[in-house]
């Protein structure tokens, strides 16, 4: 029962509190804040003491249940660290929104959703849960109500119904290839006697899912979505969406390969090697989009293409150290972008500018904003010893102790590819801005640093990079997998 009142209260309680605002901003405020620390303490409670709770039965093997494992707990906690975040930084950024109680009744209902779909205990389950999540963050990238926004919402939400339907496909197959209920179990629950001779169509089916709940996470070729909603949407939510609500679609791959399907049936299959491609192709392609684009949060976008894609070439490795690889570059991208995302949004409330040409000499205006910028970046590229670099290095070492010939040498070499792009498109920013050169005007410029309000998400943000980046493999190697 605690599971399932972790995931009601915030969308219940924030609605309530959006459907009814209070007359003063300030009070309005302080009621989403209890909502928001509610919820943490019942996330942490789910943590710690959370057990199995069954919702409701659909047929004899459909069954809606919650449950926690050691996955599901890592992913929830940062679903509670980056939400926590964002809620704060918003009491202040949407000062310049219109409707600011519309944007935190979505926000609380979309963050339910994902703690669902991280205490979802099988396939049927999370599949709703997932769509739930589409359903609820739609209206965070339409916001604006703009055509562009609404075209953007549009698209967001037509790629991820064509990418869940494509998911719900592979999930149709494993039911019916299996005995029981379904439950997630490490290595999966597949009735052998009963996929024996189906195993081609099996695999095809399976590849299929992938490239569905690979949508969600921008894979190729399904990635179009992310570069049109993310710079549309208003900066919370964009930090959201990269940073956690796009891993929905991961945490999707994660259950259907490893706690489903089983990585036995698939190792060494066209099924792998296709997965790799399209994920080292789509790395080097977000990589490359976002070197040469001009709007900050359109680069970040596309790094945000690329960078998921990290975590699934970890998990098409189909080891255990690449599924603890994929985990820690999760939990460091998740902290990191979220943490870019909102410094963009800082440039845009405080200062307008919203090109990466106009940010020369910020970091004199803003020098607490533009070093947490540099932090963060510093992780994204994958230096010592923040969380990127942690992450990076255990993917790489994943993929060189599998033995696969020449897909043991190439996802190391695009990682370093990838990387000397990342820093390509962030380091000049943080360059320019503290270092604009003789010919700029730094005399009479007036302080712009945002308030507390806004900073303190971004510092603790980069603190759990660093956290990541220190003990990310204690962390992980605490898990069963």
């Amino acid at each position: 029962m605690l599971l399932l009142t972790a995931i009601l209260f915030p969308m219940i309680a924030g609605t309530l509190v959006s459907v009814r605002p209070a007359n003063a901003e300030k009070a309005q405020n302080m009621r989403y804040a209890a909502v928001l620390i509610v919820t943490d303490v019942l996330g942490i409670l789910s943590i710690l003491y959370g057990s199995s709770f069954t919702l409701f039965r659909l047929t004899d093997k459909a069954v809606m249940r919650f449950a926690f494992d050691d996955f599901g707990r890592i992913v929830t906690a940062a679903v509670l660290v980056l939400y926590t975040a964002v809620c704060f930084y918003a009491f202040e950024y949407m000062k310049m929104e219109e409707r600011p109680n519309v944007f935190f009744g979505f926000y609380f209902v979309s963050m339910g959703a994902l703690l669902a779909v991280c205490m979802s205990a099988n396939l049927i389950t999370l599949y709703f849960c997932f769509e739930l999540a589409t359903l609820s963050s739609v209206p965070l990238v339409l916001h604006e109500q703009t055509k562009a926004a609404v075209a953007a919402g549009l698209k967001y939400l037509f790629y991820s119904i064509a990418g869940a339907l494509m998911g719900l496909l592979a999930v149709f197959f494993v039911y019916y290839y299996s005995s029981g209920e379904g439950e997630f179990t490490l290595g999966g629950f597949l009735d052998s006697s009963l996929l024996s001779g189906n195993e081609g169509v099996f695999l095809a089916v399976i590849f299929v899912g992938i490239l569905g709940f690979g949508t969600k996470a921008g894979m190729y070729p399904m990635h179009g979505w992310l570069p049109t909603a993310h710079p549309i949407a208003p900066a919370p939510a964009s930090s959201l969406l990269s940073g956690i609500i796009a891993k929905a679609g991961v945490v999707a791959i994660v259950r259907l390969i490893y706690y489903s399907v089983g990585t036995e049936l698939l190792r060494g299959t066209w099924v792998q090697y296709a997965w790799m491609c399209l994920c080292m192709l789509t790395i080097l392609m977000g990589s490359t989009c976002a070197f040469r684009e001009k709007v900050m949060k359109k680069r970040l976008a596309y790094s945000t293409v690329s960078q998921i894609s990290y975590i699934l070439l970890g998990l098409s490795l189909l080891s255990a150290d690449g599924l603890k690889g994929g985990i820690l570059h999760l939990l460091a991208h998740a902290v990191s972008k979220g943490c870019l995302f909102l410094v963009a949004g800082i440039f845009i409330y405080r200062l307008g500018k919203r090109n990466v040409s106009e940010l020369k000499g910020v970091g004199k205006q803003m020098p607490v904003t533009m070093w947490c910028f540099m932090i963060a970046s510093l992780s994204l590229v994958g230096i010592p010893p923040m969380g990127g670099f942690t992450s990076k290095w255990a993917l790489a070492g994943a993929a060189i102790g599998d033995g696969m010939g020449v897909f043991a040498i190439l996802p190391p070499v695009v990682l370093l590819i990838s990387a000397l792009l990342t820093a390509g498109y962030l380091f000049p920013v943080a360059v320019d801005a503290f270092f604009p050169g003789e010919e700029f005007e730094s005399e009479g410029l007036e302080k712009k640093e945002p308030s507390f309000l806004m900073t303190v998400p971004l510092m603790a943000l980069c603190l759990a990079a660093l956290i990541v980046g220190v003990w990310g493999n204690q962390i992980v190697n605490m898990l069963t997998l």
